[in-house]
């Protein structure tokens, strides 16, 4: 699976910080429980979401500067 693309990248981000918001939230209604691995799963999801997310937007930003 090729994920250079911009587009891919930001999606990926996208949904990555999605997941690392939702499953907190679950745990704050009690509909998940709250685990110390659930917990850092999320806290990584969302960190490399903003990551991936930055990422393709430099990738995008720099593939329109070429042309």
């Amino acid at each position: 699976m090729n994920i250079s693309s911009p587009w891919k990248l930001m999606a990926l981000g996208i949904v990555l910080m999605m997941a690392g918001w939702i499953f907190p939230f679950l745990m704050v209604l009690h509909v998940i429980p709250s685990t110390f691995f659930l917990n850092f799963m999320s806290y990584i999801a969302s960190v490399l979401g903003l990551f991936l997310g930055i990422w393709g937007a430099v990738l995008y930003a720099h593939s329109k500067m070429k042309k």
